[in-house]
């Protein structure tokens, strides 16, 4: 998952943390500005979508027989979701058990699967043509068909996690779907990622089939992670090449979006998309492309990232937010609520990423070990503020024992 908004977060307690929590109205504003300005170019992409506030974007199969908007459900008989992340490596390996275990013995009842993972490989052997012409297909997952069974057979609501637009696989095989330096080089992040470009319709359409394939091979839903352009896009696209074309980059993205919700919707699938949770607490992110409520307007289920480490001094009235789990994860939610109470019946389940990993590179006095009081504490304040879906996440898919879900 993702955490670029540290230095924002820090840029937030520099100007507004006295320790209290206490802050200006005019503080507040500065950041949020702040923020919009920075994200600007930062990650996300997709065309399409009108204004939150004002006009609907709807898809084609949505308008009653009455012309007003309702939104259907295509999985109705879905439970409550309460899961955890588990990677390839650990759904093709002996880890497997553990969880297939942890879920068997708690009420935790999903697990969210990558299916087309961080790198952008695909985690499974493939023939699908569409699949083989921009994806690199690996081992991970040696039978996805077996795994699939044993999913059914522990009552296991299944997740296809599909990162879309950070494939470093598919930028580095296929150059002119990606941003270039002046030398013609893929253009890579500090961390050698690098992303494919949102405004080609082609990324699109092969994101799709990894999913329209995950659907066929069994999956109930679809979860869409890294919809947006790079950080700090903004400050890049001069020095960079790559198509575009005359929408937004918020539209870009949205577009995206409701293009794949479109594709996938005969099919039966929900469609839900990961999203930074400090989305719900600013003014959209223009520079990586992410409106919180654009993108939320067209899917089945919204999950914002809302980890306690991922906010700083003065965030929802608490000096240390990774020290109050409970009231940093109930701020949070109440933004969220606020965000998306006023779209109405194109509201989504909210569905948050909450956090069972310890953030220990906060330095001492700012984290604390996450455990079962703290992960209950999260669970607590999500069940305070009317929400009974979550996720769970750990990278290394290492869960705290003895949690009451």
């Amino acid at each position: 998952m993702e955490t670029i908004f540290m230095t924002l977060l820090l840029l937030y307690q520099l100007l507004g943390g006295d320790g209290s929590g206490a802050q200006t109205a005019s503080v507040q504003k500065l950041v949020q500005t702040a923020y919009a300005s920075a994200t600007t170019g930062t990650e996300v992409a997709g065309p399409g979508g009108q204004d939150a506030n004002t006009s609907e974007t709807t898809s084609p199969s949505q308008p009653s027989k009455t012309g007003n908007f309702i939104k259907q459900d295509p999985q109705p008989d879905a439970p409550p979701v309460k899961g955890v992340y588990v990677t390839a490596h650990s759904a093709g390996g002996s880890r497997m058990e553990t969880l297939l275990q942890l879920l068997d013995d708690t009420d935790l009842n999903a697990m969210v699967i990558d299916v087309k993972d961080d790198y952008g490989y695909i985690t499974y052997p493939t023939q699908n043509p569409e699949l083989l012409k921009f994806g690199k297909p690996q081992k991970y997952i040696r039978d996805m068909d077996a795994l699939m069974s044993k999913l059914e057979a522990h009552d296991v609501y299944p997740i296809a996690r599909v990162v879309v637009f950070k494939d470093t696989v598919l930028a580095g095989s296929y150059p002119e779907l990606s941003f270039t330096k002046q030398d013609g080089t893929v253009w890579q992040n500090g961390k050698k990622d690098s992303f494919v470009n949102p405004y080609m319709k082609e990324v699109w359409d092969y994101n799709i089939a990894v999913a329209k394939e995950a659907v066929k091979l069994g999956f109930k839903e679809i979860q869409f992670d890294y919809v947006r352009f790079p950080e700090g896009f903004e400050k890049k696209a001069a020095d960079l090449r790559f198509h575009q074309t005359g929408e937004s980059r918020v539209d870009t993205v949205a577009g995206f979006v409701k293009y794949a919700k479109e594709q996938l919707e005969p099919l039966g699938v929900r469609v839900s998309v990961d999203i930074f949770g400090y989305a719900a607490s600013v003014p959209a992110a223009e520079g990586i492309g992410q409106d919180f409520v654009k993108i939320s307007k067209q899917v089945d289920v919204i999950s914002p990232m809302i980890y306690p480490s991922h906010y700083s001094t003065g965030w929802f009235g608490v000096k240390e937010p990774d020290m109050s789990p409970y009231a940093t994860i109930k701020g949070a939610i109440a933004d969220t609520h606020k965000k998306l109470d006023p779209i109405g019946s194109f509201k989504p389940v909210i569905r948050p990423w909450i956090q069972d990993f310890t953030a220990s590179w906060l330095g001492k006095g700012h984290y604390i070990k996450y455990g079962k009081p703290q992960v209950e504490a999260q669970i607590k304040a999500l069940h305070d503020s009317g929400v009974d879906e979550y996720l769970l996440w750990n990278a290394g898919n290492k869960y705290t024992p003895g949690v009451i879900y």
